[in-house]
């Protein structure tokens, strides 16, 4: 299988360069590698959501680590994104009491509403659809995350509505 390399602008301001040095201060000298999660959140914040190779290259620069070390972390937690990513990302959560309560048919709904399969994007570059482990909220199952925010107990009607809500911008992503 042939992997597509994306490319992106890396745009490393010097607002982000302080907010990833005052990180870096939380820990010990020549400790910073333990600073790898929190800079790549904003280092993904900074840049679309979403971390090329170069920017993951730019990251264990900065750190001063090598870059596999970016890598292991960025391949291995579903909240990192390897490629450019839709303004809204459906993240539904695929785990047992999810499924036991329809989450895989409301995973086949939104991929055909949307005309795009898991882990695509729409062609307007507004939506994508992605699988992840559990997000920890089994009591509201079936349900996703969009944003910085939970969406529960879902029905089709829901994801209707929340496509909706999407595209009429009413949507708030982020609590920040």
């Amino acid at each position: 299988m042939e992997r597509k390399h994306y490319k992106q602008e890396i745009n490393m301001t010097e607002a982000l360069i302080a907010r990833i040095n005052e990180l870096i201060s939380h820990y010990p000298e020549g400790k910073q590698k333990s600073a790898l999660l929190p800079v790549l959140h904003e280092v993904q914040d900074a840049h679309n959501n979403w971390l090329s190779i170069e920017l993951q290259d730019k990251v264990a620069e900065i750190l001063q680590i090598k870059p596999i070390e970016v890598y292991e972390v960025v391949t291995f937690y579903t909240m990192f994104n390897q490629k450019p990513i839709g303004k809204y990302m459906f993240e539904f959560c695929q785990t047992s009491c999810c499924c036991l309560r329809g989450a895989e048919d409301l995973m086949d709904y939104t991929s055909e509403k949307l005309g795009i399969k898991m882990g695509e994007t729409t062609p307007d570059g507004m939506f994508t659809i992605a699988g992840v482990e559990c997000l920890g909220a089994c009591g509201y199952a079936p349900m996703m995350q969009l944003g910085d925010f939970y969406k529960e107990k879902l029905t089709e009607e829901k994801i209707d509505q929340i496509i909706a809500d999407c595209k009429d911008d009413k949507i708030i992503l982020h609590d920040k």
